[in-house]
């Protein structure tokens, strides 16, 4: 069947006007992320300078120092600069890719956090893939169960786990299971030989700061899946899919969870640049040497340089997954796209 040239005329300035919205959207998303790590930046460089300590007496503490000292100590730092000039001194070399030099450890602060981003990109990535799959199977078979016990047991441990502070049940988890899991660092003092004892040395070590995490961010998925899917289970088109003879098993693997999982899916892009930026008190509690640690030792300074670098990599991951979540949910709604 061949279409007319009318057809054809007809369909082209819709395909035009879906494309061009299509582009105005991203472009607007795009947009809208950029002005908001412009803001980061700037947030993040003024925020850290209201810390109370003085960076140069942190470094200078078991050293004898006269203000001459103290003086070219603070020229060569440049922090007599005016605090504007500071800043543009600063975003300048951000542009560059120069995040600056630490004042406490004397290293490039690029450097410093390219070593530490893999252990919290490792922390993270296993605790989100279990908490996901954990969050996903309990929210379907709570809502599918609704009022029964097994939705009422998970549902209460659910909303405990959530409210919970990862601090304290971090610190709840290591006294509960003293002597048991390590609670100090990723790997032994004397690691073992060869890549497989290595790996299990370090999977080891993960148990309870990935535990710690999965405990707290699997909730928020597992309460989202259940309200999404108890939306679900009233729609006209599994009435019709039970009508057809369909067996209820059927009509919830095939119906009723693929339409649930929308919310579910940008959540979790959401919830991964959140979980990240919000690994600090984990990795403090257990020595994680990940981004997060090096945020909680910087702070002692201040180390104003290594404190701006970290914040802008985890406020930036925030907007990324924000951007990227919002560009899916366009993908995989086509209500959004009609929009």
């Amino acid at each position: 069947m061949t279409t007319s040239p009318t057809d054809q005329h007809a369909t082209d300035p819709d395909e035009r006007r879906d494309g061009t919205s299509t582009v105005r959207y991203v472009a607007g998303k795009v947009g809208g992320a950029l002005v908001s790590l412009v803001f980061v930046v700037a947030l993040g460089f003024f925020l850290f300078r209201m810390i109370p300590g003085d960076p140069l007496v942190t470094m200078t503490r078991e050293r004898p120092t006269d203000p001459e000292q103290l003086a070219h100590l603070r020229e060569r730092l440049g922090l007599d600069r005016p605090v504007w000039q500071q800043f543009l001194d600063y975003t300048n070399g951000l542009l560059q890719g120069d995040f600056g030099t630490s004042y406490m450890y004397r290293r490039p602060v690029g450097d410093m956090i390219a070593e530490r981003v893999w252990p919290t990109l490792l922390l993270v990535g296993t605790a989100t893939v279990l908490a996901v799959l954990l969050g996903l199977w309990l929210g379907v078979r709570a809502a599918w169960r609704r009022g029964g016990t097994f939705d009422r047991t998970q549902t209460g441990i659910a909303l405990a786990l959530w409210s919970m502070p990862q601090f304290w049940l971090g610190l709840l988890l290591l006294i509960a299971t003293q002597g048991v899991f390590p609670s100090r660092g990723m790997t032994s003092v004397d690691p073992p030989d060869g890549f497989v004892p290595q790996a299990l040395d370090v999977a080891w070590h993960l148990t309870l700061p990935c535990l710690t995490l999965l405990l707290v961010i699997y909730a928020q998925y597992m309460l989202v899946m259940r309200s999404s899917l108890l939306e679900e289970m009233g729609a006209d088109y599994l009435r019709t899919a039970r009508a057809k003879g369909l067996r209820d098993d059927l009509v919830r693997r095939r119906h009723a969870v693929p339409n649930a999982l929308l919310p579910t899916m940008t959540l979790i892009f959401l919830q991964f640049g959140m979980v990240v930026s919000g690994t600090v008190t984990v990795e403090a509690v257990f020595s994680w040497p990940g981004l997060g640690l090096l945020t909680y030792e910087s702070l002692r300074g201040p180390d104003l340089p290594v404190l701006q670098g970290v914040f802008v990599i985890l406020a930036g991951s925030v907007i990324v997954m924000n951007l990227l979540a919002d560009l899916l949910y366009r993908v995989v709604d086509p209500r959004v796209r009609a929009s």
